[in-house]
């Protein structure tokens, strides 16, 4: 049998939403627009506020840099606190450079990795100027044939440029560092497991996390056993939250396959990682068929929903089932878990925390997105490389 969650379990769920994702989007085709797209990272973070403000789920804003430069970060901050909400992450970018097509922080050219950790220094300081704790590093940099590079030789510029990364790093900050198994890079990828994340920040210090991506693995990880891994390990920094069919990791969490989001949050729970503001859990999607607002609403929806039913297993009676060696019975534990409808649950937990039921019709009902497509007119709207 499931057990209940309890309120103060539940309220123990943050998450941190991208700013990318208010932004336009697409393939590798195609960039498409909708009405009402930011034009800034004002009306980034004001779309933002409107995903905490009816889910009460996601407090913090990741921001990218360059896309969210501003000239005056004190008026971001106090816009975002305005609002209820704060800056976040701070993510680096090194791949939209003609000057990194065959690498940044690896590179071999001493002027371009030169030029990649500054801009990785350009982004502490916007940190110490957002009061954001993490940089968040994810490198595209690969290769696409055999011979092309030193396999050897790039991980040991790679491991020299995160090291003055970290050396500048403020006693509150830390670094978490991504990786992803490939693209686009297609023969290596410099950083492409998380077993090569984990030994960069091993030997750079307490401060270097793994950042753990639901969409950068291979058809057929078992993602929940690299979660236990890293949190026995005392290494999992970041969690970002996505899904996938194939190759990519752009749709809602939850989309592809909601048991495996079930597991994974299953493995989080046990291993002390949710509630713990040392493994911070991210939103990292962008939408380009869906609304965008209401995307990012239904991403944290489902990653409550999922938390709920994890919440629900019956750790008693699982591990007596373990001890007795009753596979089935232990299986069977774990599934009433997953089978557990939790909407009601989770809607009467809204409701007494002054929050909309149902928070997906509630902002549909509010307005909003006619209000923005009236209001934002004219400019460049948002998007890649905005």
């Amino acid at each position: 049998m499931a057990v209940t969650p309890t309120s103060a379990e539940l309220d123990r769920l943050r998450i941190e939403v991208p700013s990318w994702a208010y932004g336009n989007s697409g393939t590798r085709f195609r960039v498409f627009g909708t009405p009402g797209t930011p034009r800034d990272p004002f009306e980034k973070v004001a779309d933002a506020a409107q995903v905490h403000a009816h889910t009460g789920l996601a407090p913090t804003v990741a921001l990218h840099i360059p896309w969210d430069l501003v000239d005056d970060w004190g008026a971001l901050r106090r816009h975002a606190e305005d609002l209820g909400v704060a800056l976040g992450t701070i993510n680096s970018n090194t791949f939209q450079d003609d000057d990194y097509k065959l690498g940044s922080l690896t590179h071999v050219e001493p002027r371009i990795r030169r030029k990649a950790i500054d801009h990785h220094l350009q982004c502490i300081d916007v940190m110490r100027q957002t009061g954001s704790r993490d940089l968040k590093v994810w490198l595209a940099d690969g290769t696409n044939y055999p011979g092309q590079d030193s396999i050897r030789e790039r991980q040991d510029r790679l491991a020299e440029s995160l090291a003055e990364i970290y050396a500048a790093l403020d006693d509150d900050h830390r670094m978490v560092l991504e990786y992803k198994f490939f693209e686009p890079a297609f023969y290596h990828t410099d950083i492409p497991d998380w077993g090569t994340s984990y030994v960069h920040c091993a030997a750079l210090g307490e401060q270097a996390k793994v950042v753990l991506d639901t969409g950068h693995h291979a058809p057929g990880t078992n993602i929940e056993f690299i979660v236990a891994q890293l949190l026995r390990l005392g290494k999992l920094g970041a969690f970002d939250f996505n899904s996938r069919f194939y190759a990519d990791d752009d749709l809602m969490v939850g989309a592809a396959d909601p048991f495996q989001l079930f597991r994974i949050v299953v493995e989080l729970i046990a291993g002390g990682g949710y509630g713990d503001p040392d493994v911070q859990l991210v939103l990292d999607q962008c939408h380009n068929i869906e609304a965008k607002v209401p995307g990012q609403i239904r991403s944290v929806l489902n990653v409550q929903e999922a938390v709920a039913k994890a919440l629900s297993l019956d750790t008693a009676a699982l591990d007596a089932a373990r001890r007795a060696g009753d596979v089935l019975l232990a299986n069977e534990v774990l599934m009433d878990a997953y089978a557990t409808d939790v909407r009601p649950l989770l809607a009467e937990h809204r409701a007494s925390k002054g929050l909309p039921e149902d928070p997906m019709r509630a902002f549909l009902a509010s307005g909003y997105l006619e209000r923005i497509a009236e209001e934002r007119q004219g400019g460049v709207q948002a998007g890649w490389g905005a």
